[in-house]
C-alpha cells in the first residue's frame, strides 16, 4: 500500500549536472517501500565522476531503522543493510543522463507514523549540483482474517480478548460484515504480531496473504438504505410487526423515510399498510 502527495521538482543544478524528479511525501504500510525516481542530466558530454551523499534521520531515537537502497538500471549502488556510510560514487559519460531509484522500506515492526527523512546531496567533478529531500511515514494495513462461516463475531471477540489482555498488538479496529461470511477485516500495523495474536483463537483460520485497500471494502462501511433492492410491484412477505407472515405487493417507496407502502393479499378490504424497509422480505420481483 502506498499513498503519495506528488510535488514535481523542476530541473536545477549549479554544476555539470541538473537534477529532476519527484519529492513526494509517501505513506506506506509496515514491510512495504516508498520509492522515488531521480534523473541526473549532464550539461555536457564529457566523462565525469558523480557523488551522492545521503543524510538519514528518523522521527525519534527509538524508531527502528528503515532499509534504504539506491539503485540504477544495473542494480544496487548502495544499501543500508550492508553499507554503513551513505556515500556513493560512479562515473557518467555522454548526454543520455541517468535514472536513480531511491527506496525506503518500512520495518515490519514499525509503529503508526514512524518516519524517515532523507536528504540527498549530489556532486559532480567536486562541484555541488544541488540537493533533494524525501519523507515517508507508516500507516496502518487492512488485513483479512479467514474464519469458519457463522463464527465471525466469535472470532472478533476472541482476537479482541487476546489483544486487550496482552502487550500492544497494533490492532486498531475489526469489522465482521454481515453480508460477507467467513471473513473479518482488521486495521492493524504489524502483520507478524497480528498473525501471532490470531493464532489459537477458535474458528480463526489464519490471515489471507497480502493486504487490501480501503477502497475495496468501503461498501461494507457504508450502510445501504433499508429500501435498497425493493421496487414498486414486488411481492414481499412481512417478517415483523402485526402482519408478520402475510404476503403483499409493494405500492409505494419512501426512500427519505426508508419506508414502503404495501397492499396485503389476504385483506378483505385492500388497505395500504406502511412498514419499515427491513420489515419485509422480497419474494418475487416485478417484471
Amino acid at each position: 500500500m502506498n499513498d503519495q502527495e506528488t510535488n514535481q521538482i523542476p530541473q536545477f543544478g549549479n554544476g555539470p549536472l541538473t537534477l529532476s524528479g519527484e519529492s513526494n511525501a509517501q505513506r506506506v504500510t509496515a514491510g512495504s517501500s516508498a520509492v522515488w525516481k531521480i534523473i541526473l542530466k549532464p550539461r555536457q558530454a564529457s566523462k565525469m565522476k558523480v557523488r551522492m551523499l545521503l543524510t538519514i534521520a528518523y522521527g525519534s531515537e527509538d524508531e527502528p531503522e528503515w532499509e534504504i537502497v539506491l539503485s540504477d538500471n544495473s542494480g544496487k549502488l548502495w544499501e543500508s543493510a550492508k553499507l554503513t556510510i551513505p556515500d556513493v560514487e560512479f562515473n557518467m559519460e555522454g548526454m543520455g543522463g541517468k535514472e536513480i531509484t531511491l527506496s525506503a522500506e518500512a520495518p515490519r515492526g514499525a509503529r503508526l507514523d514512524d518516519s524517515v527523512h532523507i536528504k540527498m546531496q549530489v556532486y559532480a567533478e567536486g562541484q555541488e549540483c544541488g540537493d533533494m529531500e524525501f519523507f515517508a511515514n507508516t500507516k496502518q494495513s487492512i488485513l483479512i482474517l479467514k474464519t469458519s462461516i457463522g463464527h465471525e463475531r466469535a472470532v472478533v471477540d476472541g482476537v479482541y480478548g487476546k489483544a486487550r489482555t496482552g502487550s500492544d498488538k497494533g490492532i486498531f479496529a475489526m469489522l465482521a460484515p454481515g453480508k460477507l461470511e467467513g471473513y473479518v477485516f482488521m486495521e492493524a500495523m504489524n502483520t507478524d504480531l497480528v498473525r501471532e495474536t490470531c493464532r489459537g483463537v477458535r474458528k480463526a483460520k489464519g490471515l489471507v496473504d497480502g493486504e487490501t485497500e480501503l477502497s475495496e471494502i468501503e461498501h461494507f462501511l457504508t450502510p445501504k438504505p433499508l429500501v435498497s433492492g425493493i421496487s414498486e410491484g414486488d411481492v414481499v412477505e412481512l417478517v415483523a410487526g402485526p402482519f408478520k407472515g402475510e404476503k403483499a405487493r409493494v405500492q409505494k417507496i419512501d426512500e427519505s423515510k426508508e419506508e414502503i407502502t404495501v397492499e396485503l393479499f389476504e385483506a378483505t378490504v385492500p388497505i395500504p399498510v406502511t412498514v419499515r424497509g427491513d420489515s419485509v422480505r422480497v419474494l418475487e420481483k416485478e417484471r
